[in-house]
């Protein structure tokens, strides 16, 4: 069983294409989820195909190793609209099952930034994120023991 904090560093991104009917992707921001947990990044700096993000973003991880399904950060690239809807760009995936093992494991496990495709709904190729993540499981406590309050203790105690 994994328990600890993981760390998601959003670096940037390049080569996203616009959805917008006047040209260039000026606002993408990206929603990051894992396990019901949802963190949304502030609109990235830079123009054109290259943004900025480098923000860190902090989950709880409470689970059993055992699914990839469960372990997974999902980022969902966005363009903030003004006057409508806000556009979705496409979407990575990343599966952690190996980082938290890893993780439980050795006491902590990175992945360093690395570039993930970002694809559309219809599968296509929308650009790259470059995301590095940290697993730090929680030690538990180790319980002391003490002779403190015990029956010898006690005022009770005939000898």
């Amino acid at each position: 069983m994994a328990i600890g904090i993981m760390e998601v560093h959003l670096v940037k991104a390049k080569g996203l294409n616009s959805t917008c009917f006047f040209g260039g992707m000026e606002d993408p921001y990206v929603l990051i989820q894992y396990q019901g947990q949802e963190h949304r990044s502030r609109v990235a700096k830079g123009r054109g195909r290259n943004h900025v993000w480098d923000e860190i973003f902090m989950f709880k991880v409470e689970n059993n190793i055992g699914s990839n399904d469960k372990n997974k950060v999902i980022l969902k690239i966005m363009d903030k609209d003004s006057f409508s809807a806000d556009d979705f760009i496409g979407q990575a995936t990343i599966y952690c099952k190996d980082l938290l093992a890893q993780g439980v494991q050795n006491g902590v496990a990175k992945l360093p930034p690395l570039k993930y495709r970002v694809v559309r709904a219809d599968q296509s190729y929308r650009g790259e994120i470059d995301v590095s993540i940290t697993f730090t499981p929680k030690v538990e406590e180790e319980l002391i023991e003490e002779d403190i309050g015990g029956w010898k203790e006690s005022s009770y105690y005939i000898s």
